[in-house]
């Protein structure tokens, strides 16, 4: 009987043994694929977000469809093919016109006519309105190893036939109707002009306007000014977002307007995650390509 009981003790060990074995691969397993999915996938996986935005207080025509792009982050873990990958997606989504949000570069600003050559894939096709971000040079990019000053990235969108809206206004035909882009600088450069950007703006406009501000946080200080809808990136949506933690990473005050589609007081802030990143990492947060359809507000 002892020997029966010393027997089937042994088994059970063995089977343990094994069980412990095959958890520690597993786990081994899995620190080695979460890093590498999270440098080599994700951030090449690009996600088309197709959002519909209650816009206009009047019958509009038709929707308007904007395509969003922001932060490509041009550098040594984002190449231009991906870019590149992005642009052509967008335009396979057939917007009427195309919005960038700051952030084409990293540090520098490398590849110039290579680059030029994607944009004008856009430009080609639709006008092309954009802001500068806080990578694209000037105070805080010069504090972080970046340009003095934003002649580099100026000069890329004014090759590449892109309206560069800084501290600016102009006026968009949408049928029949007239919409107006606002542009300001980048809050973290401390350039941003609301008093010039908005200058030209009319005080009321019932076909609305659409603001571009880099950084979603440029809300607080633009409370006071007319606009219904603000297009933003800066965030990457966090770059890693994580299961009770959210978005530790997010370099915003506010982490209500990280990404998507969000309400502030009566208007409306739409945060791109945007195609690049920084340091190659991406996690539960895919690059993003938004195609927003802008439509009649619904009267209540």
């Amino acid at each position: 009987m002892s020997r029966l009981g010393v027997g089937r003790l042994s088994v059970h060990m063995k089977l343990s043994r094994r069980q412990f074995i095959a958890g520690l691969a597993g786990v081994a397993t899995a620190a080695c694929a979460v890093p590498a999915y999270a440098r080599w996938i994700e951030p090449r996986w690009l996600s088309i977000d197709r959002v519909t935005i209650p816009f206009f207080s009047a019958t509009a025509p038709h929707p308007l469809r904007v395509l969003h792009l922001s932060d490509f982050h041009l550098s040594r873990v984002v190449p231009l093919t991906l870019i590149e990958r992005a642009v052509r997606v967008g335009i396979a989504g057939q917007p009427d016109l195309a919005v960038i949000t700051g952030d084409l570069i990293t540090k520098e600003l490398h590849q110039h006519n290579a680059y030029v050559r994607v944009l004008r894939e856009l430009t080609d096709r639709m006008p092309v309105y954009a802001v500068l971000g806080n990578h694209d040079g000037g105070r805080w990019a010069r504090a972080r190893g970046g340009y003095p000053d934003t002649h580099a990235v100026r000069g890329l969108f004014a090759h590449s036939g892109i309206h560069l809206l800084h501290n600016a206004s102009v006026p968009v035909r949408h049928g029949d109707r007239t919409l107006w882009l606002i542009g300001v600088g980048d809050l973290w450069a401390d350039e941003m002009d609301a008093e010039q950007a908005f200058r030209d703006a009319p005080g009321t406009a019932s076909t609305g306007r659409i603001l571009l501000a880099h950084n979603p946080d440029s809300k607080d200080a633009l409370g006071d000014r007319n606009w219904e809808l603000m297009l933003s990136g800066h965030t990457h949506g966090g770059q890693v977002a994580l299961p009770f933690l959210g978005t530790p990473m997010a370099p915003v005050r506010d982490h209500r307007y990280v990404s998507g589609l969000n309400r502030w007081r009566d208007r409306w802030i739409y945060t791109t995650r945007g195609v690049g990143n920084l340091h190659g990492i991406r996690f539960n947060c895919r690059p993003e390509i938004s195609l927003l359809e802008l439509t009649e507000a619904t009267r209540s």
